[in-house]
C-alpha cells in the first residue's frame, strides 16, 4: 500500500470534525478528513428534523468560519429562556437584553447545519476529503501515526503527525488507542422533532423538567418549535407507537399550556440517553473531541457547543505552534489543559441537572424549589447561568469571542 504523509488526519466528518477542518483552513497544514458517510448531494433540510440550540459563542465561531452563507435560513434567535419544573415551585426567566445582548444564541435544524458545513468543506483548498471510508487500523510510530482507511474493498495507508478522533460515541480512534470511558445510562429516551402551537414561537426557549426528564421547546424560523421530549425508557415503546394526535396530547400533558395549545407535530426520532466520558482526551499523537471525548445528556443543549469549542481550541493551539511538531506531547498536554475547565464544568452542569431534575424525592423537590427561587432573585447567579448558556465558560477560543452575528429576522 502506498503511504501518504500528512499533518492532520481527522477521523469523523460530522458536525465537529467538519468544523475542525474549516477552522484549520489557512493554517498551512496538510489535512485529511475521513468520514464514513457516502458522498451526498446538496440537500434541503428536513424541517421535522432535530433542532440544535447554538450558544452565542458557537454562532460567533460558525460565522467566522464562513458557514452561515450556506444556510437558506439563518439561525432563529433565542432571546429569552424560561425554566421550570412540573410539581415544583418557582420559575426562572432569563432575558438577553438584560445583559446587553440581542440573543443568547440561535436555533438551526441539525441537517441544515450539516449541509452548510459540507458545502463549506467543498470550498476549502487543499483539503483531502475521503468519503464513504472508515478507520480499520491505527498504529503508533516514532514521529507519526499510521492509519489504514478502508474504501469498500480498497485500503489506503495514511500517516499523519496528529490524528483527531471526532468519530462519535462509539469512537474507533478512542478504542484503537486504548482510552477507557465511563458510561451512565439515564434510563431515558429522547424524542425529537417539531411542533406548532397556537401562539407562534417568538424567540423564547422553554425548558420544562419532569420526573421522566426534560421537555424543551426551541424557537425556529417560521414560528414553530424544535421539540425535545424525554421519557422513561420503560415508557419509550408506548410513546413511539403514538400517532400525531396522541403525541400532541402526551406533550401537552408533560409541558403544560405556557406556550399555548399544540396543534401539529412533525416526524419524530427517538434516541436512548447515555452519558459517556473518556478518561483522557489525548494519547500519543491523538486528540479526542466532541462525542468521542464526551457524550452528554441533551439537557441545556450543551453537546455540540462543547464539541465545537474542542475543535476551536485545537485549531487555535495549532496556529500557535508555527512550524513545530504539532503532534508532540507538549502540544497535546497544553490542549488538555486548555479544555479542562470548560469540559469539567459543562459535564458537571449537564449530568447534575439531568439527575437532579428527574428525581421525584420530596427533599429534592424542596431543594429544587429553593434553587429556582434563588436563581430567579439573584442577578449574579442569573448572570453566571446565562454566561454558561452562551458558551462563555473557561478559556474561550478566539473564534468564539463576541462578534456581531446576524440572526434570522435581522437579515
Amino acid at each position: 500500500m502506498k503511504q501518504n504523509i500528512h499533518d492532520v488526519l481527522i477521523v469523523g466528518g460530522g458536525l465537529v470534525g467538519a468544523s475542525l477542518a474549516c477552522a484549520l483552513e489557512g493554517r498551512g497544514l496538510d489535512v485529511v478528513l475521513v468520514e464514513s458517510e457516502p458522498a451526498r448531494p446538496p440537500m434541503i433540510a428536513d424541517t421535522d428534523a432535530r433542532s440544535l440550540g447554538l450558544a452565542a459563542a458557537s454562532l460567533n465561531a460558525l460565522a467566522a468560519l464562513g458557514v452561515w452563507r450556506h444556510l437558506a435560513n439563518l439561525p432563529a434567535p433565542i432571546r429569552r429562556i424560561h425554566v421550570s419544573r412540573r410539581g415544583d415551585f418557582g420559575t426562572v426567566l432569563l432575558r438577553a437584553d438584560e445583559y446587553g445582548r440581542e440573543a443568547f444564541g440561535g436555533v438551526v435544524a441539525a441537517p441544515a447545519l450539516g449541509a452548510a458545513l459540507q458545502a463549506r468543506l467543498r470550498e476549502l483548498r487543499g483539503l483531502h476529503h475521503r468519503v464513504g471510508a472508515k478507520l480499520v487500523a491505527l498504529r503508533e510510530s516514532d514521529d507519526r501515526r499510521e492509519a489504514e482507511i478502508a474504501h469498500g474493498d480498497a485500503v489506503e495507508a495514511i500517516a499523519a503527525r496528529l490524528v483527531i478522533g471526532a468519530d462519535g460515541t462509539q469512537s474507533a480512534v478512542r478504542q484503537a488507542v486504548g482510552i477507557d470511558a465511563s458510561t451512565h445510562d439515564y434510563a431515558q429516551h429522547l424524542f425529537a422533532g417539531s411542533v406548532r402551537a397556537t401562539r407562534p414561537a417568538d424567540g423564547q426557549a422553554w425548558e420544562r423538567f419532569t420526573d421522566s426528564g426534560p421537555v424543551a421547546l426551541l424557537p425556529r424560523a417560521g414560528g414553530d418549535y424544535g421539540c425535545i421530549c424525554t421519557v422513561a425508557t420503560a415508557d419509550a415503546a408506548r410513546v413511539a407507537a403514538l400517532d400525531g394526535g396522541g403525541f400532541i396530547a402526551e406533550l401537552q400533558t408533560r409541558f403544560g399550556w405556557r406556550a399555548g395549545r399544540f396543534v401539529a407535530v412533525g416526524r419524530r426520532s427517538a434516541h436512548p440517553l447515555r452519558q459517556l466520558v473518556a478518561q483522557r482526551i489525548v494519547a500519543p499523537r491523538v486528540v479526542l473531541m466532541g462525542n468521542a471525548a464526551q457524550t452528554l445528556h441533551p439537557v441545556g443543549a450543551q453537546g455540540f457547543n462543547l464539541g465545537l469549542r474542542d475543535a476551536l481550541t485545537l485549531a487555535e493551539l495549532l496556529r500557535e505552534v508555527r512550524g513545530g511538531d504539532i503532534g508532540q506531547a507538549g502540544v497535546l498536554d497544553e490542549y488538555a489543559r486548555r479544555r479542562a475547565e470548560d469540559r469539567a464544568q459543562t459535564l458537571r452542569f449537564s449530568d447534575g441537572l439531568a439527575r437532579l431534575t428527574s428525581n421525584p424525592a420530596m427533599p429534592l423537590r424542596l431543594l429544587r424549589s429553593v434553587g429556582l427561587g434563588a436563581l430567579a432573585s439573584s442577578s449574579g447567579l442569573r448572570a453566571r447561568f446565562a454566561g454558561g448558556a452562551m458558551g462563555f465558560r473557561g478559556r474561550v477560543p478566539d473564534l468564539a469571542r463576541d462578534e456581531t452575528v446576524v440572526l434570522e429576522n435581522e437579515r
